[in-house]
């Protein structure tokens, strides 16, 4: 967009078609999940082993020794996605039911993008502790857990009790999620304009869960806490602001004792003032955040606006007004910085190693490959992350997850990098052919 005369009506409605074929498609397929045999069915007679009476043996193996579970049965390709709907993308607390539809799409995501199977798991329940009793529950049964959409504070304190009392990876994709992305994003928009992740200072609009979990990913990978600007509703946080509650705000407390070094005040445009970097997950714009307060930003300045479903300002906007570098979470503008790119690589390398959790370090091993699969192709202001069509992007985070987990003594098997890569690039091109056999065969309907 940078050097052409923008038609903003156009590109507005552009932006708007995504949810206007939504409607029509979800109808016509209504939803977009199924389940399918991974086994030969050649006749009646197979039951016989797939069920009564040779299912037996199996069961009986997996009741001498648990490990066998994960050789005998899909476990360890099962992923849940679990939800109470109380914070749905942009759409806020909406409930179980009017959630599925995302969930379902991170069911399609997981599969195609990682050779997952994922299955929508919407809990009518909100209380923390049902949570946490639910998913320790149905724990038997799968080989990992992606929190996803569950309000703040709850959140943090679900992810953090899950991950230390389950033997399977729990992951909350709101937060470790957009963290690994966001971070991969940044170091290579760094690279681009040239600054150091020491020397930046960094705006993050919003103090929610995902802006909580990017800050801590950053400050692990070298970005100073000092550096940073973290602003709420209410303003930015600063050390002894008094309208912070010990346990609703728990997080953001610990934040205001490390960020923020000059104590600076206000809100928003304050926050931008001469900041290099702009992390915006709040508020769905458009006019979250103005233009006027991303021409105040230093010169060549990195701008990340992510909410969903509409960025907090257009992105045609924010680089009129002087930004640099212009992230969306969204796949019809340039560099989209989007969970998308990480949930399904960074699982199956987790899956592939039967992990016992994914930690953050696991995250930040995925962030850097994803930023090097950008960087080996060439980066530039409108390239600064992979695309989604990038297929070998996904095996290759699956490879440095499996590593790392090797590395951190948290996987219950071990394999070479080379093995790690060849395991996820066939299950994911397996995964992808059988979309497309489904599709010629008609068995997935043609839409129009």
């Amino acid at each position: 967009m940078k050097g052409k005369k923008v038609n903003v009506e156009e590109l507005l409605a552009k932006a708007k078609q995504p949810a206007l074929d939504a409607i029509r498609l979800h109808s016509f397929y209504r939803g977009k999940l199924a389940v399918t045999p991974k086994c030969r069915i050649r006749d009646f007679d197979d039951f016989a082993i797939w069920y009564t009476p040779g299912v037996a043996e199996p069961c009986k193996e997996i009741h001498k020794n648990f490990d066998k579970v994960f050789e005998y049965t899909n476990k360890g390709n099962f992923v849940a996605v679990v939800t109470d709907g109380t914070r749905v993308l942009g759409l806020g607390d909406i409930g179980p039911h009017a959630s599925l539809p995302v969930m379902e799409g991170k069911g399609i995501l997981f599969k195609y993008l990682g050779g997952v199977d994922a299955f929508p798991i919407a809990l009518n329940c909100t209380d923390e502790k049902d949570i946490i009793q639910a998913c320790k529950w149905i724990e038997p049964a799968f080989g990992g857990i992606n929190l996803e959409d569950i309000a703040k504070p709850k959140c943090f304190r679900i992810l953090d009790t899950l991950r230390k009392e389950m033997t399977i990876p729990v992951w909350h994709d709101d937060q470790q999620g957009t963290a690994a992305i966001t971070y991969a994003g940044l170091i290579n928009a760094l690279k681009v304009v040239g600054k150091k992740r020491t020397d930046v200072t960094v705006a993050m609009i919003g103090a929610g869960a995902s802006n909580v979990a990017i800050s801590r990913v950053m400050r692990i990978g070298g970005f100073p806490a000092e550096n940073m600007l973290m602003v709420d509703t209410k303003g930015i946080l600063y050390k002894g602001r008094s309208d912070l509650k010990p346990f609703e705000d728990e997080e953001k407390i610990k934040l205001s004792e490390i960020t923020n070094k000059g104590m600076r005040k206000g809100g928003i445009a304050e926050a931008l003032k001469g900041a290099d970097v702009c992390v915006a997950l709040s508020k769905p714009g458009p006019g979250t955040i103005k233009p006027e307060w991303i021409a105040g930003m230093a010169k060549d300045s990195i701008v990340f606006v992510c909410a969903n479903p509409i960025p907090e300002i257009w992105p045609w906007e924010a680089e009129e007004a002087g930004a640099r570098i212009v992230a969306t979470g969204r796949s019809d503008f340039p560099n989209q910085v989007n969970n998308s790119l990480g949930f399904p690589g960074i699982f199956r390398g987790a899956l592939d190693v039967s992990a016992r959790t994914i930690t953050d370090e696991m995250c930040i091993a995925a962030a850097e490959e994803l930023a090097k699969c950008a960087e080996d192709k060439g980066l530039r202001d409108d390239y600064i992350i992979p695309r989604m069509s990038e297929w070998e992007v996904f095996p290759r985070e699956a490879m440095a997850v499996g590593m790392k987990a090797i590395e951190q003594g948290v996987a219950r098997v071990t394999m070479t990098k080379e093995q790690l890569f060849d395991k996820a690039a066939k299950t994911i091109k397996q995964a992808r052919e059988e979309t497309e056999v489904l599709m010629a065969k008609g068995l997935i309907a043609p839409s129009d």
